[in-house]
């Protein structure tokens, strides 16, 4: 993950649980779990939006040539 051993993320969890206490911990882990499938889920959609234009473009270029 994130080219992290496991002692490296033991160390980053530390020091959050040091700077933002327990009680915030549960609470941050959740927005960030949200904010993570927020952009997958708009890189998805782009994905998918660019795909489809560019099929619409390929068969635009396939009607075009074979008109000719």
């Amino acid at each position: 993950m994130f080219g992290l051993g496991w002692q490296e993320l033991v160390i980053i969890l530390g020091i959050a649980l040091v700077i933002f206490g327990p009680s915030k911990l549960p609470e941050l882990g959740k927005s960030m779990g949200q904010a993570i499938s927020g952009f997958r889920e708009g890189a998805n959609k782009t994905r998918d939006v660019a795909k489809k234009e560019l099929e619409d473009i390929k068969k635009i270029v396939i009607d075009e040539n074979s008109e000719k």
